[in-house]
């Protein structure tokens, strides 16, 4: 960025040493509140809304915003889809199909399991 001469004197004013020329130049620029006394009245109010309680909706989701919770989470859902998969795995075997190792979907697996138990049951009632 090139600076014509009379910006340059301008943006360089924070280089003098007299401390308040600086401290009036970053007040101006808007660096720091015109009155001490409200800055620390605004960091007070921002730690009194931390102290105030949260509601137990807000504590559940800062809990599940944490990475430990979303990664324990995953670990659940990954293990109860295993043992899902492995319960449709072992009703497979128990049902009869052309040809034995055909790949079934979910639903497949569990229409033809009910219609294999209403077989049953009529083979039963004869």
């Amino acid at each position: 960025m090139m600076l014509s001469p009379d910006q340059a004197e301008a943006d360089l004013s924070w280089t003098q040493s007299d401390p308040e020329t600086l401290l009036s130049g970053l007040k101006s620029a808007g660096c720091s509140s015109e009155d001490p006394a409200e800055e620390g009245e605004e960091r007070s109010a921002g730690k009194h809304r931390a102290e105030q309680p949260l509601s137990r909706e807000e504590k559940r989701r800062r809990r599940r915003a944490t990475a430990k919770y979303r990664s324990a989470h995953a670990t659940r859902e990954r293990i109860r889809v295993e043992a899902f998969n492995v319960a449709f795995a072992e009703l497979r075997k128990l049902l009869p199909t052309l040809p034995p190792d055909k790949k079934l979907s979910k639903i497949e697996i569990l229409r033809l399991a009910i219609c294999y138990i209403s077989y049953l049951n009529h083979v039963l009632d004869v």
